[in-house]
């Protein structure tokens, strides 16, 4: 497959760009506020990481979810079969890496990081949630800004406490969900540290030591968020939109923050309130936008 045959055809980006709208609408309504240039590039980024994220639902043993990651893998790896070619989300991925020089090793690691997910083992403590959620919320950040813009330390540091505080918080509004299917995220190290049973979770219990140990969770989230902003003005306007989700992380955070909120109730943001959060941070001259 050449280059020039992906990149004159629309479909496959098409096809990129409507699977993260229905499976990640706000890093899809993120891209809205790019450059044109780059937003097929991210949306091919998203759309791999959407197909990473859910080959878990996808699945209900961990062998078959085992070989499907294992096929990104070996696509990865120029070792591709059965179909690379045709594979939308693929042939993309392919394109956006040669045309912006995407390093194969992060995108390894956030595909050996997912298989994580396949199993029903609980996280263990907090340096092993940093670790998961550093090479995959944390990587999709600095692949997304590589796209938008030269590399610095910097602009790592900024994605690391951006992924992090992004990832604790898509963790924490997924709680009612996971807790159903008795998946534990929320590490058991902070259980232990409040005397909490994780049990309570999963019966639906909030028991004062189980909103203690939601509650230093999400200080963790807040504590990354804030130095995301504190670090955003330091980095080059061009990367800038690659952080745009950060701004909806924010909002969610402080709406799973409120004494009044309901950890076991699903209360996702409408798409227009996304839109319209994401719109006046890109308006925000003191941190995303361009210029």
């Amino acid at each position: 497959m050449s280059t020039a045959a992906v990149d004159d055809g629309r479909g496959a980006a098409d096809q990129c760009a409507e699977l993260v709208r229905a499976h990640d609408f706000v890093r899809y309504a993120s891209t809205l506020f790019v450059p044109a240039p780059a937003r097929r590039a991210l949306l091919a980024l998203y759309a791999f990481n959407v197909e990473i994220c859910r080959v878990h639902t996808q699945v209900s043993q961990p062998l078959p979810g085992e070989i499907r990651l294992q096929w990104w893998r070996d696509m990865l790896a120029g070792q591709g079969h059965g179909g690379v070619e045709g594979n939308p989300v693929a042939a993309e991925l392919l394109f956006v890496m040669r045309s912006h020089r995407l390093p194969v090793e992060p995108l390894s690691r956030l595909i050996d990081e997912h298989l994580f997910d396949l199993y029903n083992d609980p996280m263990p403590t907090t340096a092993a949630l940093e670790g998961y959620l550093n090479d995959t919320s944390s990587a999709l950040f600095s692949l997304a800004s590589a796209i938008m813009g030269p590399p610095s330390s910097e602009v790592e540091h900024l994605a690391r406490h951006a992924g992090l505080a992004q990832g604790i918080v898509q963790i924490m509004a997924s709680l009612p969900l996971d807790a159903s299917r008795r998946r534990l995220f929320v590490p058991q190290q902070v259980f232990a540290k409040h005397g909490c049973d994780p049990e309570d979770l999963f019966a639906g219990k909030l028991t004062p030591g189980l909103r203690e140990t939601l509650n230093d969770v999400l200080d963790k989230a807040r504590e990354h968020v804030d130095a995301a902003y504190r670090l955003l003005p330091s980095v080059m306007p061009e990367v800038r939109p690659a952080f745009l989700p950060l701004a909806q992380t924010k909002r969610d955070l402080a709406r799973l923050m409120r004494a009044d909120n309901d950890p076991f109730l699903v209360r996702p943001p409408s798409r227009l309130a996304v839109l319209w959060t994401l719109w006046r941070a890109s308006r925000r001259a003191s941190a995303f936008v361009v210029g």
